[in-house]
């Protein structure tokens, strides 16, 4: 049997690529790039809440809007304050 993992690392492809693992962006204090997101539980022009495949990240600050937005990639603008993630358990 083949390890899917053994492939990829032998590949040297990156696990946001193969995988659900969410790639994280930070641009300044003004952008976050979120890759491979699952869905937005809240926004608010304060607070957004961005679930992933393994956890939630939550983004903090002023002015915030959802710039752009694909199936699997969401831009985040605005004066960021603070991000924190919950990691699923």
């Amino acid at each position: 049997m083949i390890n899917i993992n053994k492939i990829n690392q032998m590949l040297e492809i990156p696990r946001e690529v193969s995988g659900k693992v969410p790639k994280i962006t930070i641009v300044g204090f003004e952008e976050v790039l979120i890759e491979n997101f699952k869905g937005i539980l809240e926004y608010e022009d304060f607070f957004a809440r961005i679930s992933t495949y393994i956890g939630i990240i939550n983004i903090n600050g002023f002015n915030l809007k959802l710039s752009q937005m694909t199936e699997d990639d969401i831009l985040v603008k605005g004066k960021i304050e603070n991000i924190d993630f919950e990691k699923k358990i």
